[in-house]
């Protein structure tokens, strides 16, 4: 296997300074910070800054007004959070692959006389690791007990839990306010929700943690509409977990973003395809790609994980509805199910290259505690460790059914040298020749640019990086739907279309 760039400050969190002089805690001053966390050598060292956390910056619109509120991401390598002036409350997200390092910048501002609150997943699912490391623990909505919290503390009764139930209407919450962040840092400062949960439950999904309770909830049109129009960035990513759960809706939603003239993409399931009209209106809406989670090309897979989706017999004409609408494919597979075996890996990258799937995102199976696969490779003897660093899905974790823990290992290497190899990207180019720059730049910036983008992250360049390309491509992309929009509505493709891209 080739030698792996994996630079320090990629793979290690900056240095927390023991001896820094210690400072008063200044009152009513909050700090929002997403920890650091080792990044994956044979992925994009670029996919954690194309969109902020969204969590944080909701937590930042829902700090009362009279509140100093900063956020900090430390892999935006710019060091670690700021304790000058020292604020009075941190809150922290926590997540399994970084639940350490969360730990670290906890202690080092408990011992400094700050408030430290903890949220996320990790919380939900392993409250007792967590609970020893932080003043209060926030399992479910955390924005909206965020104000609670913090009348709490200035009240000297801050208690050790605290809930926010999903249940309450989604349209209540308060916009994110992005205002905090260096527009400068990201591709895009706007990353929004437009609904919660997903009709999945899919037992190797954190959305099948025991506790969690999501129902599905949709925002209003207008106010998704309102709150993209006033970021003013051409494009926008929605980070929702399946934006096409109601296909009603996101009918609807597509129509009120069509007067943006903007450009998006979002994570849907397959089924959306079943009707090519509603393709048809997500691409008049803006859309110029999707992620798909195809999981596995085997059925047997797809039923053990109790995901509803068509048989994988139908995935690639199903590729092809969003290909005639302009719409690329970020497919998303799971490696080490338990009807895979040695020879899948060269299997499912054939067939991506055969498809002209645009991009691919590879997850070794992981069983996150909590979960119903956890439960039962736990029964079945095969979790091979708890360092929840190495949960990443980058790393073999658990035993596999029909392979070695190396076979695995070896192949989610495979999988990604070969789809990003330059031939295979070349031979998974779109076929209409006016859409093969715009590809090419965003395969080889996204994924061939790894030792470049830590020049761009540490120099706040991602947003000038990417920006032409991103222009080109909303340009590109309104001249096809212009195009588009003189069809019949039955979904049929434009005649000769051009593949918009981005």
């Amino acid at each position: 296997m080739p030698v792996r760039y994996l630079p320090r400050l990629m793979r290690e969190a900056p240095r927390l300074d023991d001896a820094a002089p210690r400072r008063p805690v200044t009152p009513r001053s909050a700090l929002l910070v997403n920890p650091f966390y080792p990044k994956d050598p044979h992925a994009s060292f670029g996919k954690h800054v194309l969109t902020p956390t969204l969590a944080l910056t909701s937590f930042a619109g829902a700090t009362p007004p009279d509140w100093q509120v900063r956020y900090w991401d430390e892999n935006l390598l710019q060091g670690p959070p700021p304790a000058d002036p020292f604020p009075q409350v941190v809150a922290i997200t926590v997540h399994l692959t970084f639940a350490r390092r969360a730990f670290a910048l906890a202690l080092w501002f408990r011992d400094r006389g700050a408030k430290v609150v903890f949220g996320g997943l990790h919380v939900l699912s392993c409250p007792d690791e967590c609970g020893p490391h932080a003043d209060a623990l926030v399992t479910g909505e955390g924005a909206a007990v965020w104000p609670d919290i913090l009348r709490d503390i200035e009240a000297g009764q801050l208690k050790r839990q605290y809930h926010g139930s999903y249940r309450r209407p989604y349209r209540d919450d308060p916009p994110p306010r992005r205002g905090l962040l260096d527009r400068r840092a990201f591709l895009t400062t706007t990353s929004i929700n437009a609904t919660r949960g997903c009709h999945n439950r899919c037992g190797f999904c954190y959305l099948s943690t025991d506790g969690l309770r999501m129902p599905y909830q949709c925002r209003d049109v207008e106010q998704v509409v309102a709150e993209v129009a006033a970021d003013g960035q051409p494009y926008f990513v929605f980070t929702d977990n399946n934006l096409g759960s109601r296909p009603d809706y996101l009918r609807e939603l597509c129509r009120g973003l069509r007067p943006l003239r903007k450009i998006w993409s979002a994570a849907v399931t397959l089924d959306v395809t079943d009707d090519p009209s509603l393709v048809r209106e997500m691409a008049l809406g803006g859309c110029t790609g999707v992620f798909v989670g195809f999981e596995s090309l085997s059925d047997a897979n797809i039923a053990d994980a109790r995901k509803k989706s068509p048989r994988a017999a139908e995935y690639a004409r199903r590729i092809g509805v969003f290909h005639d609408h302009g719409i690329q494919v970020n497919g998303s597979f799971v490696l080490g199910f338990d009807h895979d075996r040695p020879d899948c890996f060269e299997q499912l990258v054939d067939w991506i290259e055969g498809v002209r799937m645009e991009s691919a995102t590879y997850h070794v199976l992981t069983p996150y505690p909590g979960t119903p696969l956890f439960r039962q490779m736990e029964a079945e003897g095969r979790i091979l460790h708890r360092d929840w660093e190495r949960y990443d899905t980058a790393h073999v974790v658990f035993r596999p059914k029909h392979m070695s823990v190396d076979q695995l290992a070896e192949g989610y290497e495979y999988c990604y040298d070969r789809t990003f190899s330059h031939r295979c990207v070349w031979n998974r180019r779109p076929r209409d020749g006016r859409a093969v720059p715009a590809y090419l730049a965003m395969a080889y910036l996204y994924k061939k640019c790894n030792r470049l983008w830590p020049v761009l992250i540490r120099r706040r360049l991602t947003h000038w990086a990417w920006r032409p390309l991103l222009e080109a491509s909303r340009l590109r992309h309104l001249r096809y739907r212009r195009r588009l929009a003189g069809t019949v509505a039955d979904g049929s493709p434009v005649r000769a279309p051009v593949y918009a891209g981005v």
